[in-house]
C-alpha cells in the first residue's frame, strides 16, 4: 500500500503523531516508536490476540486486553505482533498464558475476527479510529474535538428533524 516498509513507517508515525496531538491523553511515545527497528505491526495479531481475550473473559477482558496492548504499542513502543509481548499482555490483565496462547492459534479465533471485518467492510469502515452511529452514520479519523463536536451535531440535528 505504501510502496515499502521505510515509507510505510514514515506514513503511519505521521498518523500516531497526529492522533497524539489532538488527545488529551498524550500516551502515544512518538519520539520512541521512531528509534524502533521492528517492523511496523500490522493489525490482525493484535485484532486476534483481542479477540483470545474477549473469548476467555468477555467484553471486559476484551476491552482491559485492547488497553494493555495499545499501551504496549503507543507508549511502550513494543512489537505486539510477537507471541511473547502478547502474552505478557494477558498476563498483566490476569489472563491464563496457556489458555490465552492455544486461542491465539486456534483458526476459530481467527474466524471471529474475519466476521468482525467483514461487518467493518458493510459498514465502510476503512481505518481507525471509527466510529458508527446508529449503523448509519460513520465518523472516521484522529479528529480534533470541535471537528468531532461539529460531526456529531450535524448527526443529532438529522436525528431530530
Amino acid at each position: 500500500m505504501f510502496g515499502d516498509k521505510e515509507r510505510a513507517k514514515k506514513e503511519i508515525l505521521n498518523h500516531w503523531k497526529a492522533a497524539n496531538d489532538n488527545s488529551d491523553e498524550k500516551i502515544i511515545n512518538y519520539e520512541l516508536m521512531k528509534t524502533r527497528t521492528h517492523d511496523y505491526p500490522y493489525s490482525m495479531p493484535g485484532l486476534i490476540a483481542c479477540e483470545a481475550a474477549a473469548i476467555m473473559g468477555g467484553e471486559e477482558a476484551h476491552w482491559d486486553y485492547f488497553d494493555r496492548i495499545q499501551k504496549a504499542h503507543l507508549t511502550e513502543c513494543l512489537d505486539i505482533t510477537k507471541e511473547e509481548v502478547q502474552i505478557m499482555c494477558a498476563k498483566d490483565i490476569g489472563l491464563d498464558e496457556s489458555n490465552f496462547k492455544k486461542l491465539l492459534y486456534d483458526d476459530k479465533t481467527k474466524e471471529l475476527v474475519e466476521k468482525d471485518l467483514e461487518l467493518a467492510n458493510a459498514w465502510g469502515i476503512t481505518g481507525v479510529p471509527s466510529l458508527v452511529i446508529d449503523e448509519r452514520y460513520l465518523i472516521s479519523g484522529a479528529l480534533k474535538k470541535e471537528s468531532l463536536k461539529k460531526q456529531l451535531m450535524k448527526i443529532a440535528n438529522e436525528e431530530i428533524l
